[in-house]
C-alpha cells in the first residue's frame, strides 16, 4: 500500500474530527441507524499467548489475519450497510520499539483496506498501540500511522467521542497530552450536556469498569478514582454508553444511566467467548447492541428484530 493510499484509508481522523462525515450535515437526527464495533485484532497475541511469552513473543499472526479478513468480509456483506466500523484499540500486539511492529502494522493495513469504502473506519488507540505508559513519541507514531488519538464526530444527530484511554491509565511520561485531552473532553461534554444531540456515545480501549463502578482496580479497568470521576462527568453530560475492548471477553454493567459495554476480541480470546463483532442499533430512544460470533454474522447477518428497529 502506498503512503497516499494509507492516508486515504487510515487518516480519516484529523484535526480532532473524522473527515468521513460532515459535522454540519450530520447534526440532525435522521432516523435509526447502526454501526459495527470490534476490538483487539492484536496481530501476534495468539502465538504469544499460546507460548506463554506475551512480552517478546508474537512472531506469527496468520490466525489473526484470517479472523480479521473474515470480519471484514462479514461487514461488507451486511445489508443495509453500517454507518461505520469502529475498532476499539490494540490493533497490533507488538508494543512500540519491539520486534514485528512494522510487519504487523503493514499486514493489518493490508486487510483493513478491503473494508467497503462506503463504511468508514474509526480507529481507537489501545495500550499495545501506544505503550502502557505512552510518550509524546509513541502518540505521534500512532497519529502518523492511524490518525488522531482522540477526536469527535457526528452521525445522524448522534455525537461520538473517541478517547485515548492510555492518557487516563498512565500519563506520567506525557502529562501535557493528558491535560490537552482533558480540556478537549470538557468542551465536547458541554455540547452533550446542553442536549444538542440525540445521543452521545464514547469509544475507548480500556473500560471504565468490567462489571461494577465499585470493583477493585485491575489491569483491565481504570482506577477507581479515575473511573468514578469520568463516569460522573459522562452521566452529567448525558452520555448514554461507553464501548470498549481490552478485556478479550464480553463484560459490562451500568452506572446510573450509563451503559458500560465491553466487547470481546476479533483476535485472541482470553475467556469463553468467540471471535466476534458487536452490532449497535441507534433509535430515537434506545441504544440496542448484540454480540455476534464472526461465523454467525458471516452466515446469517443481522437478525430480523434488529432490522425492524431500523425501520422505526
Amino acid at each position: 500500500m502506498s503512503a497516499a493510499e494509507a492516508a486515504d484509508v487510515f487518516h480519516r481522523a484529523r484535526g480532532r474530527t473524522l473527515d468521513a462525515f460532515s459535522s454540519e450535515k450530520e447534526r440532525e437526527w435522521k432516523g435509526p441507524f447502526y454501526f459495527i464495533q470490534g476490538a483487539d485484532t492484536q496481530f501476534g497475541l495468539m502465538k504469544a499467548w499460546s507460548t506463554g511469552n506475551c512480552d517478546t513473543g508474537g512472531d506469527e499472526w496468520g490466525q489473526e489475519i484470517r479472523l480479521t479478513e473474515q470480519a471484514v468480509e462479514a461487514i461488507n456483506k451486511l445489508n443495509p450497510k453500517p454507518k461505520f466500523f469502529v475498532l476499539c484499540g490494540d490493533l497490533i500486539h507488538a508494543m512500540p520499539g519491539t520486534s514485528w511492529r512494522k510487519e504487523q502494522t503493514r499486514d493489518l493495513q493490508q486487510v483493513l483496506k478491503a473494508v467497503d469504502q462506503d463504511i468508514p473506519l474509526v480507529l481507537v488507540s489501545g495500550n499495545h498501540d501506544l505503550g502502557n505508559a505512552p510518550t509524546a513519541e509513541t502518540v505521534e507514531e500512532f497519529c502518523q500511522t492511524w490518525g488522531d488519538d482522540y477526536f469527535s464526530f457526528w452521525v445522524g444527530g448522534v455525537l461520538f467521542l473517541v478517547l485515548n484511554s492510555q492518557l487516563l491509565y498512565d500519563a506520567s511520561r506525557c502529562p501535557a497530552l493528558k491535560q490537552a485531552q482533558d480540556h478537549w473532553l470538557d468542551q465536547q461534554l458541554s455540547i452533550a450536556e446542553q442536549r444538542q444531540c440525540q445521543h452521545a456515545i464514547v469509544f475507548q480501549h480500556i473500560p471504565l469498569f468490567l462489571q461494577s463502578i465499585d470493583e477493585d482496580d485491575d489491569y483491565f479497568n481504570l482506577t477507581k478514582t479515575v473511573r468514578k470521576e469520568l463516569a460522573d462527568k459522562f452521566t452529567r453530560a448525558g452520555i448514554r454508553a461507553v464501548f470498549s475492548g481490552h478485556y478479550h471477553r464480553n463484560a459490562g454493567g451500568t452506572y446510573q444511566n450509563l451503559d458500560m459495554v465491553v466487547s470481546s476480541a476479533i483476535g485472541c480470546q482470553l475467556g469463553k467467548d468467540t471471535h466476534g463483532l458487536r452490532v449497535v442499533v441507534i433509535t430515537a430512544e434506545k441504544i440496542v447492541h448484540r454480540y455476534y460470533s464472526l461465523d454467525e454474522l458471516s452466515k446469517g447477518g443481522i437478525e430480523d428484530d434488529l432490522k425492524e428497529l431500523l425501520k422505526e
